[in-house]
């Protein structure tokens, strides 16, 4: 897919892999509409987009809220005058224990951003897009969702969920014009615990493999511009990805050795 000109809508676009992929595909002469919860880093993005080819709108929405979502196309669409494609980036994740240390509002709030969220999105542009000569619909996913983590079991689950749905559409939509990609991003360096509300993970002076989030956003952004079917995000996605097609079981224990020691 070539960028200039077209318009993306990029949930989660007030930091992190957000906030870069907005202005990754702003360099490339998108224009975009990042969307976020965070005012104050929507506000940021915009500021550092400045320099971009590419023109970015902010709008602040929370996209658990299926009436505030609703609203989301007509605004894009007075921004920028078409929407071509829908990248869903938002996410969190819950405090790093076993299942049953969680709360029914833990478990209730992780569904609701990585899986309700990402559906709802989708539900809502897939028309708009279903008009367009072209377009593209991405959706985060994790590689939590093909390599199990212990002390992040319903985070995983719900991403879960996102790969099955992403790829379900993209089964559903070969016949169209839309071209779906599911990312799997390993570690990557944001404050995503923070941002969770979540206490960071101690890892005492063990070093744990990261990945920038300009690399991921680069590499997403790629993936969307080749049409991939998945992008895998990171050395240690791939790695960790080639392993379990090997050995799922013995990949699930080493992972589960390693969760324990920091747990």
């Amino acid at each position: 897919m070539d960028f200039a000109e077209r318009v993306f809508v990029v949930t989660g676009g007030g930091n992190g892999i957000g906030r870069q992929v907005v202005l990754e595909l702003a360099r490339r002469g998108a224009r975009v509409a990042a969307v976020d919860l965070d005012e104050q880093g929507l506000i940021e993005t915009e500021r550092l987009s400045r320099t971009a080819r590419g023109a970015v709108s902010t709008h602040t929405v929370n996209v658990t809220d299926p009436i505030a979502v609703a609203t989301l196309p007509a605004a894009v669409t007075d921004a920028h005058g078409q929407i071509d494609g829908v990248v869903n980036i938002a996410g969190i994740i819950h405090r790093f224990v076993p299942v049953t240390a969680l709360s029914d509002d833990e478990i209730d709030r992780i569904i609701d951003v990585n899986f309700w969220g990402t559906v709802t999105m989708c539900r809502t542009f897939l028309p708009i897009l279903l008009q367009r000569p072209e377009a593209n619909l991405t959706n985060m996913s994790s590689l939590a969702a093909l390599v199990p983590f212990a002390g992040q079991t319903l985070y995983g689950a719900s991403k879960g969920a996102v790969k099955q749905f992403s790829e379900g559409l993209y089964a559903e939509l070969l016949d169209t014009d839309i071209h779906v990609v599911t990312i799997f991003p390993g570690n990557v360096s944001t404050d995503l615990t923070g941002n969770s509300g979540v206490q960071k993970l101690d890892t005492g002076t063990r070093k744990v493999r990261s990945t920038t989030p300009e690399v991921a956003a680069k590499s997403i952004v790629d993936g969307i511009a080749k049409d991939a079917f998945r992008v895998l995000v990171g050395t240690d996605a791939r790695l960790l990805n080639a392993l379990t097609r090997i050995s799922a079981r013995l990949t699930t224990r080493f992972i589960a050795k390693q969760m324990k020691s920091v747990l």
